[in-house]
């Protein structure tokens, strides 16, 4: 499996949490420049990944609407 196809395959959290590891790494300014190089394009996969993920979230939940009698039901393509 790719790291590409791994992390399309992570949960939002799960990408979430990886991309919040590799900036602590970077930060500790310890890894050898090749390393920081790789995991920095790790973490703009991982970025794109979480917001592609929210954006899926957000369509989700605008598709949401209230009825008057206060159910819940999706937007019809009118």
């Amino acid at each position: 499996m790719t790291a590409k196809n791994d992390i399309s395959a992570m949960s939002f959290e799960d990408a979430l949490a990886a991309l919040e590891a590799i900036v602590r790494g970077l930060e500790s300014g310890q890894q050898k420049l090749e390393d920081a190089i790789t995991a920095y394009e790790r973490g703009a996969a991982l970025k794109k990944h979480c917001e592609a993920k929210l954006a899926e979230a957000e369509a989700r939940v605008q598709a949401i609407v209230a009825r008057a009698d206060g159910t819940l039901a999706l937007k019809s393509e009118d």
